[in-house]
């Protein structure tokens, strides 16, 4: 497949936890040829130690922050497939950061498939709680319009293979390109 030289930025996977960031885009990334880079398995590589255990010893504010310097070197790169954790939306700066290096792709999904790919991950930190499913819809009720807000392409995930989306996802991305190049 060509590298899809049309793209000039990077394209960076946003959603809740579970969306599938990390399995499309490393799947996408591997039929581009581009490099792929998960922004919390960057926080772990640079901290040492596993997400659970930020928030633990340091709180979810300590986390966002080194969140965000991620997000700032990742964004400096060029042609690379960036899968984001589903809360480096929260902060302003780097929703521009996102927008301003690339592709913005939301991977949406229900909460019920959400709960069935991660109800045996004991490291996600905000889903250890007595209730995920209510947890889940309060983080989706908060995080979908920030989502919605930068996406550029908007794929739904739940019932498809990985194989289909990646190609509906590069159908949408030459439509996508070639509307906006047309402006």
């Amino acid at each position: 497949m060509p590298a899809m030289d049309y793209i000039a930025g990077n394209l960076i996977f946003i959603g809740l936890m579970g969306a599938g960031k990390t399995t499309i885009g490393k799947c996408l990334a591997q039929r581009l040829g581009w490099q792929f880079y998960d922004s919390d398995q960057e926080i772990v590589k640079r901290s040492g130690v596993p997400i659970s255990t930020i928030f633990e010893l340091e709180g979810e504010a300590s986390f966002r922050e080194r969140e965000h310097a991620v997000i700032q070197d990742l964004s400096a790169m060029k042609r690379c497939v960036i899968a984001t954790g589903g809360g480096a939306i929260l902060q302003a700066a780097n929703r521009e950061l996102l927008q301003a290096s690339g592709t913005v792709i939301y991977l949406s999904t229900s909460i019920d498939c959400i709960l069935k790919r991660t109800s045996q991950d004991k490291s996600r930190p905000l889903l250890q709680v007595e209730n995920p499913r209510e947890q889940l819809e309060k983080l989706f009720q908060l995080r979908d319009p920030l989502y919605h807000e930068i996406a550029d392409v908007i794929i739904e995930t739940h019932t498809q293979p990985i194989s289909a989306v990646v190609s509906q996802l590069i159908q949408q991305l030459k439509l996508y390109e070639a509307t906006d190049s047309d402006c």
